[in-house]
């Protein structure tokens, strides 16, 4: 017989439903009551920092919203990371972190916020992340510190708000190290096994992410397990195995599908020089990074002097690195040598020592990866030390506040608060006219904190407390201001830099570059027109009055004008090219004629940089000749002008990276196409920029 509404009886509520709600909301029982309420304001204000007028910064980097652009529009060019639907090239990286911003503009419509919301929200994951690999073996306050330092760590505020692929990348690797932690505790079992399995599929993804950069973490994560899982050696051994194999599998699928995929079908990959993602990954995207010269990809050539300033142990404090991640750097460094010393007599399983071993070997490791490499080098990879830093500074810092009953472990906390603070003091006055008072702030803050912790702490628990808060200040204020002004400043271009408007992200040690805001080259144009110090031209464009010029007339958006007698730019882009973009500064007349095409392709540019931007204004593909940098043999000659007879492609777009070839690039292929287009069509200006009709061919 069916049950009626009257013959049931009230179920009791579930024994685990209480518990589970009360945990949601009061967190673990054994934690004290305020960790919970602290980890919600930590993560609120991370969503504050990383989603606050996220749309002010247009489309961000031109480069990649075009091909997220282009994978809301065909699933091919979805799969592949093209730069337009027609799939004529890829963009320089492999498309993991494409995919997630295309999969919401697929669901929420194209747009600014659809394609940078992912990223944001993965910033605050990864705080999260962070916060409960560290807690887990050092306790929630280590966590929560952990947390607070990534969150307003100037670098990971620009990156989690802008549509490059290190949002994903950072929070990939966070969460391999989250499941090594899971895997050591639950070694013995086969639960460890399938944690490190999992640690693997992240790192495999994360490769498809940004390639090599991925792996800077693996020896930490590999180290930890060998040296302090509590289980036999030939277990650990086998287990890293497993894991090791999971990344194979996570990462190689991919490659193995292109490498099937026949390759006049695909789009060719760009950056790679051979059309392969292996040649991306090892390549360009590979040794390359780290061995000046050689290679087959865009912009090889322009390395570590000019991106990243001279190779060296100083080299991330530098002018264009020290305001984006060397806030903590140095007592996260004293943080680790202490940590290290306290646990020395601990056994080979302490949690504490492994903690030490992850996030050490994390840090150690990509910094010196990055202070070395000789290739290209820009100040916005440092997002991927910043996890690193912030758990090393936690753990050792709570270690060291443990034994603060011993005065070398209080002078020690002492000089922590004094060497950040100086540090801060340098960095501040890197842009001396931005708040000043911030400075002497810090100091003060930084000069209480010291005399509490040396003297007070003696008297009582109270007065310790209070020391180490007015500490947290000194240390906290100076790259939260950064972070806070950071998300106030829309950023565009390639190279974004981190910080307030006109302070330096360029320059240093062999850096020869210009400050944030006024994006250049080194030596040089930028391609595809943006004006080199000194005044040169790049090709594609002449100067507007006062102003950075985009290809062919087009004045970039976000830089005001030069007053009569050499005023400064209004502030508010980040460093590097500039192109046409969402909002305004667009060659208005050359979009509404490509915005009216019903070809395959609206039109085709030289480079990517030229290309992007009108696609993005006029919804219509505009291949882009020769990839980033125009330096990509794709398209042909022989394909493109087997299109143009089959009437595929509208309008050429004359200038550009491409038809130099583009810095250290193939200056072949753009040439040859700009030299037959020039030969056999008749050239008009639009909106200053030269065009060419390929349906109408000369007589």
């Amino acid at each position: 017989m069916l049950e009626t509404t009257t013959d049931r009886v009230p179920r009791p509520p579930s024994a685990t439903a209480a518990p589970v709600r009360r945990r949601i909301v009061r967190g673990r029982t054994d934690d004290p009551a305020w960790v919970r309420p602290v980890l919600v304001l930590v993560l609120a204000a991370s969503a504050v920092l990383y989603l606050s007028d996220l749309g002010a910064s247009g489309w961000a980097n031109d480069f990649y919203a075009a091909a997220v652009q282009s994978g809301t529009k065909s699933w091919t060019a979805f799969f592949f990371g093209s730069s337009e639907w027609g799939n004529v090239i890829t963009v320089d990286k492999p498309p993991a972190a494409l995919w997630v911003m295309a999969l919401s503009g697929r669901i929420f419509g194209f747009s600014s916020w659809s394609m940078l919301a992912p990223q944001a929200l993965m910033g605050v994951a990864s705080v999260w992340l962070l916060y409960a690999a560290v807690r887990r073996w050092s306790g929630p306050a280590a966590g929560l510190a952990a947390a607070a330092l990534l969150a307003v760590t100037p670098v990971a505020v620009l990156m989690f708000r802008f549509n490059n692929p290190d949002a994903l990348l950072v929070l990939l690797m966070i969460a391999a190290a989250y499941c090594v932690v899971r895997a050591l505790d639950a070694a013995a079992s086969r639960a460890g096994t399938g944690w490190l399995a999992l640690a693997g599929v992240a790192l495999g993804f994360a490769f498809l992410t940004k390639t090599l950069q991925s792996f800077l973490v693996l020896p930490a994560l590999a180290l930890v397990y060998l040296v302090c899982a509590p289980t036999g050696v030939r277990r650990r051994i086998g287990q890293l195995l497993v894991g090791g194999l999971a990344l194979v599998i996570s990462a190689g699928w991919y490659i193995v599908a292109t490498m099937l995929w026949p390759a006049d079908s695909r789009p060719y990959i760009g950056g790679s020089g051979d059309n392969t993602e292996l040649g991306l990954a090892f390549g360009y995207n590979g040794l390359d990074r780290v061995v000046s010269g050689g290679g087959n990809g865009p912009g090889v050539g322009m390395g570590g002097g000019g991106f990243g300033g001279e190779a060296g142990l100083t080299r991330l404090f530098n002018d264009q690195m020290g305001t984006q991640i060397a806030w903590f750097l140095p007592a996260a460094l004293i943080a680790l040598v202490a940590g290290v010393w306290i646990t020395r007599r601990a056994p080979r399983t302490d949690r504490t020592r492994a903690a030490l071993i992850l996030w050490g070997g994390w840090l150690l490791v990509t910094a010196g990866v990055f202070s070395y490499m000789e290739g290209i080098f820009h100040s916005y990879y440092n997002v991927a030390l910043a996890p690193g830093v912030a758990a090393v500074l936690a753990v050792g810092g709570r270690e060291l506040w443990r034994v603060r009953d011993q005065l070398v472990a209080r002078v020690v906390l002492a000089g922590l608060v004094t060497v950040t603070a100086a540090v801060a003091w340098n960095l501040l006055g890197r842009a001396a006219d931005w708040n000043a008072w911030l400075r002497w702030a810090v100091l003060g803050a930084a000069a209480l904190s010291v005399l509490v912790l040396l003297v007070g702490v003696r008297l009582t628990r109270r007065v310790a407390v209070v020391g180490a808060a007015v500490g947290a200040v000194a240390v906290l204020a100076g790259p939260a201001a950064y972070a806070a002004s950071t998300a106030g400043t829309p950023h565009n271009g390639s190279t974004p830099t981190a910080g307030p408007a006109g302070s330096s992200g360029f320059g240093g040690p062999g850096g020869g570059f210009l400050r944030r805001g006024e994006g250049s080259f080194p030596g040089g144009a930028a391609p595809g027109g943006t004006q080199a110090p000194g005044g040169t031209q790049a090709p594609g464009g002449t100067q507007a009055p006062g102003g950075t010029q985009a290809p062919g007339g087009t004045q970039a958006p976000g830089r005001a004008p030069q007053a009569p007698g050499g005023a400064t730019q209004q502030p508010g882009q980040g460093s590097g090219p500039t192109f046409t973009r969402q909002g305004g500064g667009t060659n208005a007349a050359l979009v509404a004629l490509l915005a009216k095409t019903t070809t395959k392709w609206a039109a085709a540019a030289n480079g990517s940089q030229s290309a992007a931007g009108l696609q993005l204004e006029s919804d219509r593909a505009v291949i882009p000749i020769g990839g980033f940098s125009g330096g990509d043999p794709a398209p042909t000659l022989a394909q493109f002008t087997e299109w143009v007879e089959q009437g595929k492609i509208h309008y050429f777009i004359g200038g550009g990276t491409g038809d130099q070839g583009g810095p250290g690039g193939n200056r072949r292929g753009g040439s040859e196409i700009s030299a037959w287009v020039a030969e056999h069509f008749t050239a008009t200006t639009v909106g200053n920029q030269t065009v060419y009709d390929l349906t109408n061919p000369k007589a």
